[in-house]
């Protein structure tokens, strides 16, 4: 039971930090390092650096950075597209800190599953904000962006202290983008086909149709 208990805590934190990173990477950095600097949780080996007062302060500076960011339409697009390049190779370095040196494999493993698992949600994340931000007011935006951050700390909370129920809403949540991320490409190639008529251009969108020059001969 005890050995179960211990999989299950590693498992929770693993999933935990590669799913936090691709919503907002700099939040999840900044909870665990706060925790593990005041005692309230024993960091794996590997990420007992995120304790540290001068990473904990690098990571509160870029929240805020965030925080403010992410609450600007069309901003937090640019933002997102970004960190592309940073949250998912982040949430793949997490999720193997969390495993640590008990087994090399398993690090490897845990690297692969916690970058397929943040660029999850960050393509869930990213791609609802794309139409989310078609929105005349910008208290939509606010409000989800509060809820992401929101999100992220209770996520890891429950990762932390409640690791089966965390890996039952985890699952649910993979379920959920498998169904989500097919009708958000779909709004995406809408947002994208309207900017072109606004615009007078005909914007290059990868599967649509509508969007391939026609030869002279085909007008």
């Amino acid at each position: 039971m005890d050995q179960l208990t211990g999989i299950s805590n590693i498992l929770a934190l693993t999933m935990g930090v590669a799913w936090a990173s691709g919503i907002n990477l700099y939040a999840a950095i900044l909870v665990l390092g706060w925790l593990g600097s005041t005692g309230n949780m024993v960091l794996p080996p590997d990420l007992q650096i995120l304790a540290n007062p001068i990473v904990i302060a690098a990571a509160g500076v870029m929240y805020l950075v965030e925080f403010f960011t992410d609450k600007i339409p069309g901003i937090d697009t640019g933002w997102d597209a970004l960190h592309t390049f940073i949250r998912i190779p982040a949430g793949a370095m997490l999720a193997a800190g969390a495993i640590g040196d008990l087994n090399p494999a398993l690090s490897l493993a845990a690297g692969i599953l916690g970058g397929g698992l943040a660029a999850t949600s960050h393509a869930a994340k990213s791609g609802s904000r794309v139409l989310i931000n078609t929105s005349p007011e910008p208290f939509t935006n606010w409000a989800v962006s509060l809820a992401e951050d929101l999100a992220v700390i209770a996520g890891i909370w429950t990762a932390l202290n409640h690791p089966w129920i965390f890996l039952a809403l985890l699952a649910g949540f993979i379920f959920l983008v498998i169904w989500l991320i097919p009708k958000l490409w779909r709004g995406i190639k809408k947002v994208f086909t309207w900017l072109g008529r606004i615009s007078g251009a005909r914007p290059s969108v990868p599967g649509n149709p509508e969007t391939v020059p026609k030869a002279p001969s085909e007008k």
